[in-house]
């Protein structure tokens, strides 16, 4: 097991190393879509690239989740055939979202052989998330 200190420092070095690994800017969550932004994740069993859609509105939310839906086709066959769409999903803190992601699972963050591999995978694929976004923004828009 690892102290919070030990955990915590693992993760910024992980970050600070994928930072350095693959320089870029990321449109994350500056999708400029209120409620809408692109993630990565990297946990203790799997690494994840999502669109999450949180808007505080529900009534906004499953406009933002329906009108992904209505390109989602698209998203899987040609950008990320493995995504997985979830209109429902809650998070630790409570808070209710939906989310289209891809994962890489048998990986951890407190395992550094399995780093280079999982940069790999959130780096090939937020590049295709942010393409998919960037080609279909003006569909998903409200």
């Amino acid at each position: 097991m690892f102290s919070k200190e030990e955990s915590k420092r693992l993760r910024q070095e992980f970050w600070i190393s994928f930072g350095k690994s693959f320089p870029r800017k990321w449109i994350l969550y500056d999708t400029k879509i209120k409620g809408l932004a692109l993630k990565f994740h990297f946990e203790m069993k799997k690494a994840m690239v999502s669109l999450d859609i949180d808007h505080s509105d529900l009534a906004v939310r499953m406009e933002l989740w329906d009108k992904l839906l209505s390109v989602g086709s698209l998203l899987k066959n040609d950008y990320l055939p493995e995504v997985i769409f979830n209109d429902s999903l809650i998070l630790d803190n409570g808070k209710e979202i939906s989310r289209a992601y891809v994962a890489l699972n048998n990986v951890s963050i407190h395992n550094k052989i399995t780093w280079r591999e999982t940069m790999e995978f959130l780096n090939d694929n937020m590049l295709l998330l942010e393409a998919f976004f960037i080609d279909y923004k003006e569909i998903i828009e409200p």
